[in-house]
């Protein structure tokens, strides 16, 4: 099962993208996280030791690399592959901690959404190798999903997209949408968040009743330190079910 999630920054996607993948690495199915949030986040949440971490550079930063790959220079137009090889980047950048696998991609930010520039053209080839590969890979997207072009949304089983009960957040949600469905994705799951009674979460469904919403999650207090999980517990019961319908919607559909 492959698939992204994106939300407006601070609706707690990378919590929900960490928590995914820790349900998936406890059920020994040796899932593949993909960080492409520029704040680079998720492999704390996930729990890898800092000192895999606090050296690693984000695949976007290394824009003299990427333009190589396709056969250009950064920041330069032109010509350049649409698919530059790249299986040696995955295996000399992919770090494995307790049954998961991290890339850190980070993110592209050149002319703004869509933009394909060399640089862009090879983290799409990356994205789109590893959503071909035989794993569960959760991706945690940045909102404005500029590492999904058509060939690689094509790859994905779908779009976790994550909505808080402000209007801020369930805006940003609906231009996540589309911004989907230009590029082709097909499948698109509403998760809430952060709900804390349920005439939020009724506001949440009652918000995208065009849509299936597999879940809303309520508030939780003390879940998240600077070093990952507190106290995974309770979460992880909660998104137990959201992995559930997950894979009920995969198994339907494959």
């Amino acid at each position: 099962m492959k698939i992204a999630v994106a939300g407006k920054g601070g609706v707690g996607k990378t919590t929900i993208s960490a928590g995914l993948c820790l349900l998936m690495a406890q059920q020994e199915r040796n899932p593949r996280a993909v960080d492409a949030d520029p704040n680079n986040c998720l492999g704390y949440a996930l729990g890898f030791p800092p000192e895999l971490l606090d050296d690693l550079t984000p695949l976007s930063e290394m824009r003299a690399l990427l333009a190589e790959r396709a056969g250009s220079k950064p920041g330069q137009g032109g010509m350049f592959i649409l698919a530059p090889p790249i299986a040696d980047l995955i295996t000399r950048y992919e770090i494995s901690y307790e049954g998961i696998s991290l890339l850190v991609m980070g993110a592209v930010d050149e002319g703004g959404s869509g933009c394909m520039c060399p640089e862009n053209a090879t983290l799409r080839t990356i994205l789109r190798e590893l959503a071909a590969e035989d794993r569960d890979l959760v991706v945690d997207m940045v909102a404005g999903l500029e590492h999904l072009g058509r060939g690689t949304a094509e790859a994905v089983d779908g779009l976790l997209a994550v909505a808080q009960p402000t209007g801020a957040a369930m805006r940003t949600v609906r231009r996540i949408i589309r911004l989907a469905a230009d590029i082709g994705i097909q499948r698109i799951w509403i998760l809430g968040n952060n709900a804390t009674d349920e005439r939020e979460a009724d506001l949440i469904r009652r918000s995208f009743s065009d849509l299936p919403v597999i879940g809303v999650l309520p508030h939780y207090d003390g879940l998240v330190s600077e070093d990952g999980f507190e106290d995974p517990a309770r979460l992880l019961a909660d998104l137990g079910d959201v992995l559930h319908a997950l894979d009920e919607y995969h198994n339907q559909e494959g």
